[in-house]
């Protein structure tokens, strides 16, 4: 267990960041809840850091150890060994799903869903030693999404934090229009310049869903499972889709401000920027 109040950014090189609690514990986040509730996240703002998964965790060497695991399936994530230092993180930084432990010092992990749960709707998972029937109903009373009981298996973990966020990333529209590029969900067209483009059936269900989910990284192992229907596509046959649909929505293919490629991760669809 860490004294204080110390957290630590989850790169690969788990280097050490410390946070200091400056605000009350009480947190007043970036922005008010949204309605549907696995679809929502803090909205990221210049200047704050996003993550995929907020890991409050006291034990540090479980944390280290989900953290390589979730980083290796191309997550990113934060540490924090206290609520209160996750309450004050999220003040000024952004996460895609909490992963909790119950029993932290402090404020214990029921407190701190309830005080996240009356300002933002992000999925919260629960994960506990404590395994009897009135700790999960409780957890999931307060505003959990799933309780998890210690020991775990990181690929059990890994697979409900993916399916958790992937759930919640197909909640959103595909609809863009900036000018330029114009996709219109409900209908399935899609225009560059006032002419409408002949996609394939393949081209069209990966710009959807890339669109969906812009402004966030898609992971291959995501675009895969949710275009192609199937975890073990080729990344060879991916590249040659992203390619065709470079070639028809990029005003330059070779610099694309549309469809950028997030070494190591995935592919994040930027809106022109």
């Amino acid at each position: 267990m860490l004294g204080g109040f110390t957290c630590f950014s989850m790169d690969l090189d788990l280097a050490v960041d410390t946070c200091s609690l400056e605000t009350s514990c009480v947190p007043q986040f970036n922005s008010a809840p949204s309605s549907v509730h696995h679809a929502a996240q803090l909205p990221s703002q210049p200047g704050v850091m996003s993550v995929d998964v907020l890991i409050v965790e006291d034990e540090t060497e479980l944390a280290a150890a989900t953290a390589e695991y979730l980083e290796a399936a191309g997550l990113t994530t934060h540490h924090c060994s206290t609520a209160e230092a996750a309450l004050e993180y999220l003040t000024r930084s952004t996460a895609r799903l909490v992963l909790l432990d119950v029993g932290l010092p402090g404020m214990n992990g029921f407190t701190f869903c309830r005080s996240v749960r009356a300002k933002a709707s992000l999925p919260i998972l629960f994960v506990s030693a404590r395994g009897g029937d009135d700790d999960q109903i409780l957890a999931l009373s307060v505003g959990g999404d799933d309780y998890i009981t210690k020991p775990f298996s990181l690929a059990v973990l890994s697979a409900k934090i993916r399916r958790t966020l992937d759930r919640g990333l197909t909640t959103e529209s595909a609809d863009f229009d900036d000018g330029h590029l114009r996709i219109d969900d409900d209908a399935g067209r899609v225009w560059v310049d006032g002419t409408e483009l002949r996609l394939t059936a393949m081209e069209d269900r990966l710009l959807r869903h890339l669109a969906r989910n812009r402004g966030r990284v898609v992971t291959k192992q995501s675009i895969f499972e949710h275009v192609w229907g199937e975890p073990f596509t080729s990344d060879g046959t991916l590249t040659v889709h992203i390619r065709r649909l470079r070639a028809q929505i990029e005003p330059d293919p070779n610099s694309p401000t549309y469809i950028k490629t997030v070494w190591g991760r995935g592919y994040l669809f930027a809106g022109g920027e």
